[in-house]
């Protein structure tokens, strides 16, 4: 059994320094025992070997996380280094799908699982999660997502620039546009969502002129909830004139190409812990207009069956 670390929100409360996610959608599976730390591995044919297992044995002292460029993937090393907890245990490289198929494999047979998350993200949708304690902060307070243009936008494209710049909406409105993208395509949730929204969409194009055809080459990153917004920012442009292009590549090359001009502007980054390291290098050369949503969260994440309630409850390999 492997131990799964996600990401990418939604409503949260806070109780007694636990975040807790709460689903609004009624799929949670029925009678789910509780698993302390020495469980028997549910659904399991060889459960009778595991019963005198601790979660750690029975995960094999593994966390499974996204993709290897990922910030949350750095911050869970820090994480490992830093807790006595975690001696001895692994990060495994995963994709944002290879981690969601193992959490509903381990959430359908009620076995334990971590995985790095974060909100927003469907998963809390789905299953009932919650993040760990992270006493020591390691990986952070909550964050932003912010806005970045590249350096002369601003002359170049003020239009473009002036929407970037007015661009705010609720860790909801991107959660409406990722539900919708799994039952149609991101493309098309987007469109939806500025299509159903035009009284919010407005108060970002207000005053601002109309193009015609001009190109914008517009950066994300590969998770599901920068697609979305991505998406969704990309409708909101071409609704203005612009002829967008968007295109979906690592952190280190998106910051990259955004202080050497090759990317004009980008709604993905989250600050300033996740992508803090890439703003350091390259943000002297990048025009970051704040923050487009705040109070996002990332961390190790568990199902509530699971009876720990902090990173400092997993047992150590020793």
């Amino acid at each position: 059994m492997k131990i799964i670390v996600f990401i990418n929100t939604h409503s949260k409360s806070i109780n007694g320094g636990i975040i807790f996610i709460k689903k609004t959608t009624p799929l949670k599976l029925a009678s789910i025992a509780s698993v302390s730390l020495l469980v028997t591995a549910c659904g399991s044919d060889d459960s009778a070997e595991s019963t005198d297992m601790n979660i750690g044995e029975q995960m094999e002292y593994t966390i499974t996380g996204i993709e290897p460029g990922a910030g949350l993937t750095g911050l869970t090393h820090d994480a490992i280094a830093e807790y006595d907890s975690l001696n001895g245990w692994e990060l495994q490289d995963s994709s944002t799908a290879g981690m969601m198929t193992e959490l509903e494999q381990a959430y359908e047979n009620e076995e334990p699982i971590i995985i790095t998350g974060w909100t927003p993200h469907q998963m809390f949708e789905m299953y009932d999660l919650k993040f760990l304690e992270d006493p020591e902060l390691a990986f952070g307070e909550p964050e932003d997502i912010h806005s970045l243009a590249r350096m002369g936008l601003e002359e170049d494209k003020p239009e473009a620039y002036a929407i970037l710049d007015n661009y705010e909406w609720t860790i909801d409105d991107m959660q409406q546009v990722v539900l919708e993208a799994q039952e149609s395509s991101y493309e098309e949730a987007g469109l939806k969502w500025v299509e159903n929204n035009q009284d919010i969409v407005s108060e970002w194009t207000e005053g601002v002129d109309q193009v015609d055809g001009e190109a914008f080459e517009l950066l994300s990153t590969p998770w599901d909830t920068e697609r979305g917004s991505a998406h969704m920012m990309k409708a909101v442009l071409e609704q203005q004139g612009y002829d967008v292009t968007l295109t979906n590549v690592d952190p280190a090359i998106l910051f990259k190409a955004m202080a050497t001009g090759d990317g004009d502007g980008t709604v993905a980054p989250w600050l300033p812990v996740t992508h803090g390291a890439f703003m350091d290098e390259y943000g002297e050369d990048i025009d970051d207009l704040g923050p487009n949503i705040s109070g996002t969260v990332s961390g190790l994440v568990v199902p509530e069956y699971m009876d720990i309630d902090s990173i400092e409850d997993i047992p150590a390999n020793e």
